[in-house]
């Protein structure tokens, strides 16, 4: 068979699996109209191509069965989340804070679409460089006395990531229970064979969605973005921060990183504690974890401060995460500050700010200068364009790379965590937020912003119309690939 027959053939069949696959996307996945159009030009205009594209980043997770924790009805989860929507229901719930009860139909929400318990007990301490929260991180796992849980997205072993490495190693020699989970493909230079010294101390240490094939991962798309760490189940952390020097600002490309974590004290980490459980029971195949009072002791109170911890991904019914940022855009009364690195909203997100914006709410945008990824970035300043036009105020920030993920509205209601505002974070991958619901909290972040605000430019219409022909065109490039970014 000569190169001509074969190539006879390999056309045909390529057609196929294109058609095939744009069948699939249409009739089976029931993608959003935006996002199956966009697949379905790459399909027919790049047929070989596309299609590889597509099994990698393209198709749907499968959803059932993808976080497991037997026994959970037994212990109490099911019922305490049965009480507290019942009780929100019917008015009788006790609400400590007054502060509280006052978006208890977002909260009502969170239980109904996530199961996010409400506490009303925890002090939180914020962090907004890095030095200093792996400080008191590292701190703690010194202090640890019975179990130790870290995971993280991006854990590269540098300077920052082997320092921590050794804590672990050392409190997994005392007998101190250490797992280290972190993803693939944020962390895909590190290999569970360089972790060998912390496994033969008696950690453990587990992969969320490796690779099939080296170098090919069908689940390209579906990353674990979680930042989680509990220490013997009375303190935890969520937030931006990942482990790497980087976040130290130590990386010349970068230069000074901005993100927001939070440390937490009181009920808040059982939350945290159950999130870590399901996800390591995904991506460990032996020794799954199971209920233990040691995972779940009793805390006694530390502060006032009422949230819930809400988690989202590509397994899930609703986008719990966007839909929670979208309630309490509709309850701002006085101001929306929100910090990304990455604003891409779906039509959704961005009407809301529209309407927030022209209703007379001082909506306020803080974005880096500096991209770490160059169609994202891009695409960032096409939508900020949309919403100086309804009159919101956007941030550059210059200092550094501003990486925090944080809305506050009013100085009364906050979220903290790992969601970007943009449709990757949304739907495609697996976030974790704190939603909180505190004067004094949301009062310290909205500081936080206003002292931001000295390290940045402010972006002007003006400025925006003016730009070039070259920046408008990367603009329009990069906003046509947002569906499949």
């Amino acid at each position: 068979m000569n190169i001509f027959t074969e190539i006879e053939y390999l056309v045909p069949l390529t057609l196929f699996f294109n058609i095939l696959a744009a069948m699939t996307i249409i009739f089976l996945e029931r993608k959003d109209p935006t996002s199956t159009w966009a697949w379905i030009l790459v399909l027919f205009f790049l047929p070989v191509v596309g299609f590889v594209l597509y099994l990698l980043i393209g198709r749907q997770l499968r959803k059932k069965h993808l976080f497991r924790w037997e026994g959970r009805k037994d212990i109490g989860i099911d019922t305490l989340i049965n009480y507290q929507i019942d009780a929100i229901r019917d008015d009788t719930f006790e609400f400590r804070i007054e502060n509280a009860e006052h978006y208890k139909e977002l909260i009502y929400m969170h239980l109904k679409t996530n199961n996010a318990i409400l506490t009303q007990d925890n002090a939180i301490t914020i962090f907004d460089d890095g030095a200093q929260k792996f400080e008191k991180l590292i701190h703690d796992i010194e202090a640890a006395k019975d179990h130790i849980h870290i995971q993280y997205y991006i854990f590269r072993l540098d300077g920052l990531g082997l320092r921590i490495v050794n804590q672990l190693i050392k409190k997994a020699k005392q007998g101190v229970k250490v797992r280290l989970l972190y993803d693939e493909m944020g962390s895909r230079n590190v290999k569970r064979r360089h972790f060998k010294e912390l496994l033969d101390a008696g950690g453990e240490v587990e992969i969320f969605f490796p690779s099939v094939l080296p170098l090919l991962n069908p689940r390209l798309n579906f990353r674990n973005h979680r930042k989680i760490a509990v220490i013997d189940g009375r303190v935890g952390y969520i937030g931006g921060f990942n482990v790497g020097d980087e976040y130290l600002g130590l990386k010349k490309k970068f230069g000074y990183w901005r993100d927001t974590h939070l440390r937490i004290e009181g009920s808040a980490v059982h939350p945290l504690q159950t999130r870590f459980l399901l996800d390591w029971n995904q991506a460990c195949a032996h020794q799954k974890m199971g209920y233990s009072d040691r995972y779940f002791p009793a805390i006694p109170q530390k502060g006032e401060v009422g949230l819930q911890i809400v988690s989202s991904g590509p397994d899930s019914d609703w986008e719990q995460i966007k839909i929670g940022y979208l309630k309490l855009i509709n309850m701002a009364k006085k101001y929306i500050y929100i910090q990304t690195p990455y604003f891409i909203p779906d039509a959704s997100f961005l009407e809301a700010l529209k309407i927030a914006t022209l209703s007379g709410i001082d909506v306020r945008i803080m974005i880096p200068n500096k991209p770490d990824h160059l169609f994202v970035y891009w695409a960032t300043y096409s939508y900020v364009g949309q919403l100086l036009r309804a009159g919101a105020k956007v941030y550059i920030y210059e200092k550094g790379f501003i990486h925090a993920k944080a809305l506050v509205i009013d100085d009364e209601a906050a979220s903290v965590g790992t969601a970007n505002l943009d449709v990757r974070s949304f739907s495609l991958n697996f976030e974790v937020n704190a939603f909180i619901y505190d004067p004094m909290v949301s009062h310290q972040l909205a500081e936080l912003f206003e002292k931001d605000i000295f390290d940045c430019t402010e972006l002007t219409l003006e400025m925006y119309q003016n730009r070039s022909s070259l920046i408008k065109f990367k603009e329009s490039i990069s906003r046509l690939l947002t569906p499949v970014l």
